[in-house]
């Protein structure tokens, strides 16, 4: 009997407080261009290559309250890490960044989005 809940990922949701403000920020981050005016509530949906998306979700109404986690609940993967927390430093502006951890074949570093979720980029 096959399962009733497949083995994949569908969507990362990331709650946010202001969608467009992280659709901007999450669109630099990963080298996109976006049209802010087409950004509506209550959600908006990153272009990312693969199987897995990305959803931003400020809600319908009012300004969402978000509680970001202190830990990554995904990554971003890069081939270069040195260019990569270049980027972040000098284009992204984002100063608060774990130092970079390098566990054998494994390396990686962590930033903050505009609400303080723990973003990881990573080489793995």
């Amino acid at each position: 009997m096959k399962h009733p809940i497949d083995n994949k990922m569908n969507t990362v949701f990331v709650h946010v407080s202001d969608l467009k403000t992280s659709a901007q920020w999450y669109a630099k981050l990963l080298g996109q261009e976006i049209n802010t005016q087409e950004v509506q509530l209550p959600v908006w949906n990153m272009k990312i290559q693969g199987h897995t998306g990305l959803t931003l979700d400020a809600g319908k109404d009012s300004k969402k309250v978000v509680t970001p986690s202190p830990y990554p609940l995904f990554n971003f993967h890069t081939d270069n890490l040195e260019k990569a927390l270049q980027f972040v430093m000098e284009e992204m502006k984002v100063e608060e960044i774990v130092e970079k951890t390098e566990i054998s074949d494994f390396s990686y570093f962590l930033i903050k989005d505009p609400d303080g979720h723990c973003i990881m980029i990573c080489t793995g």
